[in-house]
C-alpha cells in the first residue's frame, strides 16, 4: 500500500497533538517527546493544485467527507476540543459546490473539511474575484479568497 506523506513542524507539540487527534478522530500511532506520527487507513488522498492562489506553496490541507454527517463529525470534534472555526454552506469554490468547515492548525495552516454537494462549470461564482484573491483559501487566514463566507 502507498500512503501519502504530510511532515509539519510545529513549535508546541501538545498542542497539535490536541488538534490532529480531533481533526482525524484518531490517536497517535507514534509518540516521541519530539514526534508524533499517524498512520491513517481513513481519510484518502484528493490532491489539487491550482494557479488560483495569491503565492505559491502550500495553501491549506483538507479532508473531504463522504457525506454531510462525516463533516458534521469532525466539525464536532474540533468544536469539543475548543478549536474554533467557519462554517460555510452551498460554498462554490474549486469547480465544485460545497459545505465546509475551515479552521486553523497551531501553525496557522489552513485546515477545510468539506462535503461536495455538485460540481459547477466554473472555478467559483466569480472567476474575476477569484483570480484576483486566491480561491479555496480559508476566511480564518484573513485572506479573502473566494471560499470565504
Amino acid at each position: 500500500m502507498s500512503r501519502l506523506h504530510i511532515h509539519i513542524a510545529v513549535d508546541d507539540i501538545e498542542q497539535n497533538t490536541r488538534f490532529y487527534c480531533a481533526l482525524f478522530g484518531s490517536q497517535p500511532s507514534v509518540t516521541k517527546v519530539d514526534y508524533i506520527k499517524w498512520e491513517l487507513m481513513e481519510p484518502a488522498v484528493n490532491f489539487a493544485i491550482s494557479k488560483r492562489g495569491s503565492k505559491t506553496g502550500l495553501d491549506h490541507l483538507g479532508i473531504q467527507a463522504d457525506n454531510d454527517g462525516e463533516l458534521t463529525a469532525i466539525q464536532s470534534r474540533l468544536q469539543q476540543a475548543g478549536i474554533a472555526g467557519q462554517e460555510q454552506r452551498d460554498a462554490a469554490c474549486c469547480y465544485a459546490r460545497s459545505d465546509k468547515y475551515w479552521t486553523e492548525d497551531p501553525q496557522g495552516i489552513a485546515w477545510e473539511t468539506f462535503h461536495s454537494l455538485d460540481t459547477i462549470p466554473t472555478f467559483s461564482n466569480s472567476d474575476e474575484q477569484a483570480a484576483a484573491s486566491g480561491c479555496c483559501v480559508a476566511e480564518i487566514n484573513k485572506s479573502g479568497g473566494c471560499c470565504a463566507p
